[in-house]
């Protein structure tokens, strides 16, 4: 479950009491993992996988409670909050919200910080240095070009000229130290959210994206790592062929890595980006595998991504360098879609366990018979379903829709084998294909909230292929029971999890 989703009364999950009220609730469940999507600024459509920054945090996940006890805002600020949904996020009233309220506190803190205070701060800026400098003139020029593209903005500082630089840091002071108060609050927040999960014998399992959003500080800042034109937008854009999910492919719009360049550099860029993930996370699953070994890439301006062609990636390379210099790598790799034995061979030297989708082990899918819990190899995270998928009871339920790849017919014997195959009716599917995933070998198993609260299609996460009204739902506040953490308890005390 991505923070997000939690409850509480801003209309977004925070990193606030709901957050610790949730980790109570998983270690009286005997949960020992909670895996979250990317934690980033979001941008286009609200994704995760379409941040601002590869680097920063998201400042929607802010808990304000503190910030009226430490004297950064008044108690009528958050008194003033709108109604906001229970069931879904509003990302544009939360934000037209929220932000407005960090930017007071960003003045109050830097009008009458302690000592100490300013110490802790300049400590924080100091250490993230490297990004945080360019992720907040960043976001604050954007903010200035009323959230245009960096390649809209004024030429001098979109080609990031000195003398343009300089000049946009004196202009936008007060905004620049905006953002980074933002990025210290966030880490200084999660840190101890993260804290309390270890104290209770919880991980936590990070998502990093294999692609990064053209619109962002991190194209901005070292645009020759990216395959740009002239103008600095995309030359190919990255995607997937037709797949399970979509017949025309998934167009992901992100740019093309310059594989080159990277090498040249040592893949240094890389190195800092698995050292920050994971300096957030206890482990990570690394989302597109596939893509380090060949990846789809398709030319700016395509309407689907089916005009596209596979080139070949760093392969093997890249974590031999990264390892080289970090020690092994806590890795889940997402090896789901066009998965070839070079892509498996790089896998299983690094020993990095790849993932099984049981939704998808009894219908067309390729991969179906490697997701059969008897086909598992131990080395395995086993999984109801993802953020991707429908939820269980939803795609239980579903019918053929317009443009799906699957037919009525195709539903219909998927339905009678997973009948025959998970020994039911459909009664409590949910729970049905939580124990399968329980009772397997892998020696790690997943499954959304979503699955545990036995929601329908209303509660699905992301639709590939939809551009807008994902990533919304939330989790109402009375949905974590007792009941159903004794339920969770008993199934993974039975299975010895």
């Amino acid at each position: 479950m991505h923070p997000t989703s939690l409850p509480g009364r801003f209309g977004i999950g925070e990193m606030g009491a709901e957050a610790y009220r949730f980790i109570d609730w998983l270690a009286a469940a005997g949960q020992k993992i909670w895996q979250v999507l990317p934690l980033g600024p979001t941008g286009y459509g609200d994704s995760p996988y379409q941040c601002f920054s590869a680097f920063a945090g998201n400042p929607l996940l802010i808990d304000l409670e503190p910030l009226v006890e430490e004297g950064l805002l008044e108690g009528g600020d958050l008194d003033s909050a709108p109604s906001f949904p229970e069931d879904e996020v509003d990302y544009g009233r939360v934000i037209e919200f929220k932000i407005p309220l960090l930017n007071k506190a960003s003045r109050a803190f830097h009008a009458r910080a302690s000592g100490s205070e300013r110490e802790d701060y300049d400590d924080f800026t100091a250490r993230h240095a490297d990004w945080l400098d360019d992720f907040a003139l960043f976001m604050a020029v954007k903010g200035a070009h009323k959230g245009a593209v960096w390649t809209r903005w004024e030429r001098g500082i979109a080609q990031r000229e000195p003398a343009a630089m300089e000049a946009w840091r004196r202009r936008l002071r007060e905004e620049v130290e905006a953002q980074k108060f933002q990025q210290y609050l966030f880490f200084k927040q999660w840190e101890a959210l993260r804290n309390y999960c270890h104290e209770r014998g919880i991980v936590i399992m990070g998502d990093l994206p294999i692609y990064v959003a053209h619109d962002s500080s991190d194209v901005w800042a070292d645009p020759e790592l990216f395959l740009l034109d002239e103008n600095g937008d995309p030359a190919y854009v990255a995607g997937v062929p037709p797949d399970y999910f979509s017949a025309t492919g998934q167009l992901w719009g992100n740019p093309i890595y310059r594989w080159d360049v990277m090498a040249r550099r040592g893949y240094g860029w890389w190195m800092e980006r698995f050292q920050a993930t994971l300096g957030m996370v206890d482990m990570v699953r690394v989302d597109h595998f596939r893509g380090f070994e060949a990846y789809w890439q398709v030319p700016a301006g395509e309407s689907t991504a089916m005009n596209g062609e596979w080139v070949k990636g760093p392969g093997a390379q890249l974590f031999e360098v990264v390892e080289a210099a970090l020690g092994r790598l806590p890795i889940v790799a997402e090896n789901l879609g066009v998965i070839t034995p070079e892509v498996e061979a790089i896998r299983k030297r690094f020993g990095y366990p790849g993932m099984s989708i049981l939704q998808f082990a009894f219908g067309n899918d390729p991969q179906g018979p490697d997701f059969r819990p008897h086909n598992y190899p131990r080395e395995r995270v086993a999984y109801t379903g993802t953020h991707d998928n429908d939820t269980t009871v939803g795609w239980w339920n579903s019918t053929a829709a317009t443009g799906s790849v699957r037919t009525a017919e195709d539903i219909r014997k998927e339905r009678e084998f997973a009948s025959k195959y998970l020994a039911t009716d459909g009664t409590e599917i949910n729970w049905v294909l939580i124990r399968t995933v329980l009772a397997s070998v892998a020696d790690i198993a997943l499954y959304p909230m979503q699955d545990v609260l036995g929601l329908g299609t209303e509660a699905r996460m992301n639709l590939p292929g939809r551009p807008t009204g994902n990533w919304r739902w939330r989790c109402r506040r009375d949905a974590m029971t007792p009941a159903l953490a004794a339920r969770l308890k008993e199934l993974v005390t039975l299975y010895d999890r």
